[in-house]
């Protein structure tokens, strides 16, 4: 089982920082903010459907089917992948000689991404506070395990479905830093009102606010990620992101369960 996740680490790593670099190649400058909402809207929302759907059929068939079935999808999207994967516009020179350690460095002194990366490594941070303890304090309030999924199911429909509309809207803007500092006011306001949520209609509407401050926020931090570093350094710099996104889920776990 260890090697299984080891592997499958692996992979998800390899993943996410290549599709997202990949998307700003082949976005213009002027739409990375609706490429980077349609691209996290497929991502949030199979996010959402597969535990659901995963669910449902470990219910009717089993968990070995679940993963049998989810073994095949994978591999169809394999075969898709092959054929429909779009190129890179920009092809780089493989022949060129960089040094990784000094690019890696020059990253580090590049305050805009330093600056996006710790606002998503404090995002995730509260995500993982999120997933970790809400259930655990909604029991306590009273929910059963189908409302606890509700305002789950909310979270995760809104986080997704409005990341298309604030695409746009950060495209338009002259400040894409302004959406993410208004969408973490409002991550931050969200948090505040699950502690002091009493029933599961006060949940479901601080679900929806965590879920809508989370699509704005970081649909802006994404396509700004891409603006404020070369087409070389970007695979590095998306890396990076993706660390800082289950690093913040990690720590919040590893953290606050003491507190």
């Amino acid at each position: 089982m260890v090697w299984i996740y080891l592997f499958f680490g692996i992979g998800l790593a390899a993943f996410g920082p290549t599709m997202m670099s990949l998307v700003a190649d082949i976005s213009p400058a002027t739409h990375l903010g609706r490429s980077y909402g349609w691209y996290t809207t497929a991502l949030y929302t199979s996010m959402s459907l597969g535990p659901a759907l995963g669910g449902f059929v470990a219910e009717e068939l089993g968990f070995l089917q679940v993963f049998i079935i989810s073994g095949i999808l994978i591999f169809i999207t394999f075969w898709l992948i092959v054929f429909y994967l779009p190129r890179a516009r920009h092809i780089l020179d493989t022949k060129a000689k960089k040094n990784e350690a000094a690019v890696a460095a020059s990253l580090l002194h590049n305050r805009p991404l330093v600056g996006c990366w710790l606002v998503t490594l404090g995002g995730c941070f509260g995500l993982g506070m999120f997933i970790t303890f809400f259930p655990l304090h909604a029991q306590n309030q009273g929910l059963n395990m189908a409302e606890i999924g509700l305002v789950f199911a909310v979270q995760g429909l809104s986080n997704a479905l409005c990341r298309i509309p604030f695409g746009y809207l950060s495209d338009r803007v002259a400040r894409r830093g302004s959406l993410v500092i208004l969408g973490l006011l409002g991550f931050s306001a969200a948090m505040v009102g699950f502690a002091v949520s009493e029933n599961v209609v006060h949940f479901i509407l601080t679900a929806t606010l965590f879920g809508i401050s989370m699509g704005l926020a970081f649909t802006s931090v994404g396509a700004l990620i891409a603006e404020v570093v070369d087409q070389e350094s970007r695979g590095l710099a998306m890396g990076g992101y993706n660390t800082c996104i289950y690093f913040g889920m990690m720590l919040s776990s590893a953290l606050m369960g003491s507190i």
